[in-house]
């Protein structure tokens, strides 16, 4: 007899643990969107980031402006923020500033 109390006492406390697990899973696919002024020259510039960038965790959608010399980003934010995606794109070789204004 204990041993069924111990094994629904393990049933019970998993199954606490993947509600917790669903509550953090639905916070953290919150989507944010930033814009970063980038040192874009060329299309071939730009392309290095479409290329790249959307590997990086989190990342929802790329797009860029070469005129404007703005990439904006999407992402979730349980998975990424702004500072890891200013770092993976100056990795690219390209100095990166975040827009605050548009």
């Amino acid at each position: 007899m204990k041993v069924v109390h111990y094994f629904l006492a393990v049933a019970f406390l998993l199954g606490i643990q993947t509600v917790s697990a669903q509550q953090v899973k639905k916070v953290s696919n919150k989507e944010e969107q930033v814009v970063f002024l980038v040192s874009m020259d060329c299309h071939s510039c730009e392309e290095k980031i479409k290329k790249n960038i959307p590997f990086e965790k989190g990342v929802k959608d790329v797009t860029t402006n070469l005129d404007k010399k703005h990439v904006t980003i999407k992402y979730q934010t349980g998975k990424t923020d702004k500072d890891k995606l200013k770092k993976a794109i100056e990795k690219l070789g390209f100095t990166c500033k975040e827009v605050k204004e548009q």
